[in-house]
Formats: C-alpha cells, structure tokens, sequence
C-alpha cells in the first residue's frame, strides 16, 4: 500500500517510492529502501517535506539502541568474566606443568557464563578481547579465542550445546604450550627451524593433557586437535587435508589466527582489525583457511569490531559502542580524544548515521600512546 509520510516520520527500513512534497525541485534516481538516517539528512537538506512509500516493502529494523548505562553494565559483567576466564586459565596451565589431571567443572562453569552472555548479547564480550596484557598472552589467547568462537558459532545460528562444547575446546586448546621453553615460546624474533619444530609439539602436548581430562567431549577435543590444520594439508600435527577437517576446525582455525595477530605481545604491537581481515583473506586464497568461513567471521566480527577505536575525519579518537546493521560502516562509537590537542576530551556519544563527521581508519592505542584499559575504565565510569 502507498501511503504518504513526513521526513519526519521516515525511518530507516521504509521503501521510497517517489517524493511528495519539497520546497525544491529534487528528484529520485530510483525507488528504493532507505538504509541510514544520513539518507534522511540528506532529503531534508534538498527540501524534501514529505515522500510516498510502499509500506509493504518496509524492512524490520533491528533491536533498540541501548543506553550508556545498559552498556556499562555489559561490558563490566564482560570484564568479570573475563577476569575469571585468566584467574581458571592460569590455575590449569600450573596443573598441566605439574602433570596433574585437569578439573573440567570450572572450565565448563566460566564458558557457560560466557556463552550465555554473548547468546544474551552478541556483542557483550567482543570488547573485552581487544584489551590485552602484554605480558599475559598465554593466559588470554586461550581466553579470546575461546570468546571468538562462541561469537562466531552464534552467528552461524548452532545450537547452544555446541556452543559450549566448541567453547570449551577453543578455551583448552593451547594449553599445552605451558610445556615449551620460554625462551621459544616468548622469543621476539623469528624461530629457527629447530626452535619451530619444538613450538609445534605444543598442540601433541594439549592434546595429550585434554584426552586425560574426564569429561571432556569428542567435540571439544576435536578442535583443539585441529586449531593449526590446514587445508592444503600441510598443517600440524597430523597434517589433515581440507575434506577431512570438519567445519568446527576450519572455525577455531579462523578464530586462533585473528587473534594472534589482533593480540599485543610483549615484543610487539597487533595489527588493526583490517589488516588482520586483509591476511586472513590472503592465507584463504592460499588455501590455509576455508574462504567461506573466512568472510563469514569477518561478517560477524564486522567493519569496526565493537570495542576497537576507531579515527575520525574529524581527529577524534573514539570506541566503537553498537553496530549499525543496516549501515556497518558508521557504526555507534563515543568520542573520548583529540589528536589534535593529544588530550582527552569530554566524551559524547554520536551516531555516525546522523552526523556529518565519519570513520577515517581503524587505529590502536598505542599509536598515540595510550592504554586501553585506562580508556575502557574511564568510559565504563563516564557510563
């Protein structure tokens, strides 16, 4: 049905069919959906009063934008988990040191919680991995590859026991590097041959110690056999070809990598997001990864990762806060920083849909010399 509807009345998801009222003389280049208010903004500054739209073809927009509150107090509930996540973490790499048998129950318990955070909120947890400790990557890698996962299998609509079940995995699956050397496992430069042979006898390692553990799944176990598989089978430690790694490989995979290059370690800084996305499309093309999965995850993660800072054109430094679904490259940040003045400003909320001002790169915060945990909590306090 046509109806007539004020600008003012126009929301994103409405079907435009042609203009009804202006002070001017605009006009259409083609029906069509209106996918941000930016689109809005602009009919309105042509002098468009009103326009006809086909209700019929109207979308469904996507769930309310939430408060500042609302979002603080994810990303605390997040922050706890996540802290909880090390503290287990920490407890089962001194047990497999030690050789003693690992207690699956707070593993389940700890990913349980997180599973039904980020099912609860897909974006609860995703901030959390992009605040890194350099001098704990053993303890967090597991941890956010752990977060990846259940982010990705949620998108990917799985049941929720597989969830936890692949959450589980991803959060065992490196345990075993607590038995290489030091020297090699935290070595800045490049691994000689030796040294590399040696590195990959972690995954053997976790293996071994995750078979041990009573009451672990097939699944769990399958895929942190798997995590450095690929496709090409030239990966380790059995070398699997491509038709003999399930899906649930080919996730973790996907999800192992990122991480390790998104991740500051204590001899060297991450890539941005998209640089990341860059090579994890290259090693696709390689046939590393399977290139399906691969722009499935970056469709879930998205452009702007919510958590990652981003600069905008007007050189503001802000956090990506919510998704825009219908629009993915100007997402819902907050503005904390002038790189202009090198201080921090009065932050403000802005909805990149509405505004003139736009997203000029992802950046990290030690490009300008800050930390990211001291940005989250002064916004988490600001929240």
């Amino acid at each position: 049905m046509i109806v007539e509807k004020q600008l003012t009345e126009l929301n994103i998801g409405h079907y435009v069919t042609e203009i009804a009222k202006q002070k001017g003389t605009f006009s259409l280049s083609a029906p069509g959906h209106i996918k941000s208010n930016k689109v809005i903004n602009y009919l309105k500054n042509k002098g468009v009063i009103s326009v006809f739209i086909d209700d019929t073809k109207t979308l469904a927009q996507e769930s309310k934008n939430k408060s500042k509150a609302e979002i603080a107090a994810e990303v605390k509930q997040a922050k706890a988990i996540f802290n909880e996540s090390k503290a287990i973490q920490k407890e089962l790499l001194s047990n497999a040191l030690s050789g003693a048998t690992i207690d699956l129950k707070p593993v389940v318990e700890v990913t349980n919680k997180a599973v039904d955070a980020i099912f609860n909120s897909p974006d609860s947890l995703a901030c959390m991995v992009n605040i890194r400790e350099k001098d704990e990557y053993l303890l967090e890698h597991s941890v956010s590859v752990s977060v990846y996962i259940t982010i990705f299998a949620h998108h990917l609509k799985m049941s929720k026991k597989v969830v936890q079940n692949l959450s589980v995995g991803a959060f065992l699956h490196d345990i075993g590097k607590i038995k290489i050397p030091d020297a090699i496992l935290n070595k800045p430069g490049k691994l000689t041959d030796e040294e590399f042979t040696t590195m990959k006898t972690h995954a053997n390692h976790s293996i071994d110690i995750i078979k041990k553990t009573p009451g672990i799944s097939k699944l769990s176990l399958e895929i942190a056999a798997l995590h450095h598989e690929k496709l090409n089978g030239e990966g380790y430690p059995f070398q699997v070809e491509g038709k003999n790694i399930h899906k649930y490989g080919r996730m973790i995979a996907i999800c192992d990598i990122f991480d390790a290059l998104t991740a500051n370690r204590c001899y060297k800084d991450g890539f941005p997001h998209n640089k990341a996305f860059s090579i994890l499309r290259e090693l696709a093309k390689c046939n590393h990864l399977d290139t399906n999965l691969v722009d499935q995850f970056i469709q879930c993660i998205g452009v702007f990762p919510i958590g990652s800072l981003v600069q905008l054109e007007s050189r503001k430094l802000a956090i990506v806060e919510q998704r825009n679904e219908n629009d993915p490259t100007n997402p819902k940040v907050r503005s904390f920083y002038s790189v202009k003045l090198n201080q921090y400003l009065n932050t403000q909320n802005i909805d990149l849909t509405e505004t003139e001002d736009f997203i000029v790169k992802a950046v990290r915060a030690e490009e300008f010399d800050l930390d990211m945990n001291t940005i989250v909590e002064m916004l988490l306090m600001d929240g």
